[in-house]
């Protein structure tokens, strides 16, 4: 699973060909998440409020390409 971006110590990666709604994984040091594109709210998962509002900050201005990267396949690092 192609890594997309470190942020801190969580690292966030797509799944190619992956179950709906699109979205995007994060991993941290003992937690995870999936995290919805169009919303940026975690749907499953344990990371932690502070973790989840770190990724939130990140995602936000990235809603675009992360939701162009889960249609084309095409994963690059952003």
């Amino acid at each position: 699973m192609p890594i997309i971006a470190t942020i801190n110590y969580l690292i966030v990666r797509m799944y190619f060909k992956d179950h709906a709604p699109p979205h995007f994984h994060v991993e941290g040091d003992e937690t995870n998440g999936l995290f919805a594109i169009q919303t940026l709210q975690m749907f499953e998962g344990n990371l932690s409020s502070k973790e989840q509002k770190i990724i939130k900050e990140w995602a936000t201005d990235k809603q675009e390409i992360l939701f162009e990267m889960w249609e084309t396949q095409k994963i690059t690092k952003i």
